[in-house]
């Protein structure tokens, strides 16, 4: 199976770029399941229903989450029916969505995507590892799915990799997200499951991560509030990482960075 995973969309940039360029790469690059985190869809700030169904109309599987995954309230109300639309597992018992989604991939195979969101210099959460635990156990890979995505959406990158090692040879990848960053790292871990610590941000890079740069410098500087925080509005980097898996394990057997178009050094897997 060929997956790839989209890191965290900001605004309206990140969305053009998604628009733009993921309906030629499902079809160049032949892909069969692509997963997008979109907690910051909306402005920097939550997803609403039209943007959801706006992604999924350009090609996306499975929408994750995060730790703004209620900035827009009506998501609280929508998500009862956005099936590919995931939240972290790891909300309260009675939280309104999904923390896991079996979804059909464009292959016909099924793919587990999980949503988990870190405790370290975050909110207060239930265990990220017990309830990705739960969700492989009742839908492990291999038998009851071809394919397993872990987002796991955190502040240190000590969790992201723990959960990397955690999950290994249980998961088809595990990415990191939600610092907007993307890191070198990617690589397949001792049991097979590819790896990257931060997929990235799909937003403009002149910015403080997608932010318009003022406010952020000056509640820096001054320790002062002054207006809103905007989303940048400049080209965007389409940010990510691709993942060719086994046909039998449903194990990763390639791994590569994504970075397309805006300011970064651009980077596309290398053996599609």
């Amino acid at each position: 199976m060929r997956i790839l995973f989209i890191g965290d969309i900001l605004g309206r940039a990140g969305r053009a770029v998604v628009n733009d360029r993921l309906p030629g790469l499902i079809k160049d690059w032949k892909l069969d399941l692509v997963v997008i985190n979109g907690e910051n869809a909306a402005g920097g700030f939550g997803i609403t229903e039209t943007i959801y169904n706006e992604l999924v109309d350009a090609g996306a599987d499975a929408i994750t989450l995060g730790n703004h995954s209620w900035d827009q309230r009506e998501a609280l109300v929508f998500i009862e029916r956005a099936p590919r639309l995931v939240r972290p597992v790891n909300y309260p018992k009675g939280t309104p969505g999904r923390g896991a989604a079996l979804v059909e991939a464009k292959n016909g195979q099924r793919a587990l995507v999980i949503n988990a969101m870190g405790r370290v210099y975050m909110d207060a959460m239930d265990d990220p590892f017990a309830g990705v635990e739960r969700e492989l156990a009742a839908c492990p890979l291999g038998e009851a799915t071809d394919a397993v995505v872990v987002d796991m959406h955190c502040e240190a990158t000590s969790e992201k990799q723990a959960m990397g090692y955690f999950c290994d040879g249980r998961a088809s990848l595990v990415v990191g997200t939600h610092t907007h960053v993307p890191t070198s790292d990617h690589r397949i871990m001792p049991g097979g499951t590819a790896f990257q610590t931060d997929a990235g941000m799909t937003g403009d890079f002149d910015s403080v991560i997608g932010m318009v740069k003022d406010e952020p410098l000056s509640r820096f500087l001054r320790k002062l509030p002054g207006s809103k925080f905007e989303a940048a509005s400049g080209p965007a980097t389409l940010c990510g990482v691709a993942v060719e898996t086994d046909v039998k394990t449903g194990l990763a057997v390639k791994v590569g960075a994504v970075r397309l178009g805006g300011l970064l050094e651009q980077a596309t897997p290398a053996f599609w």
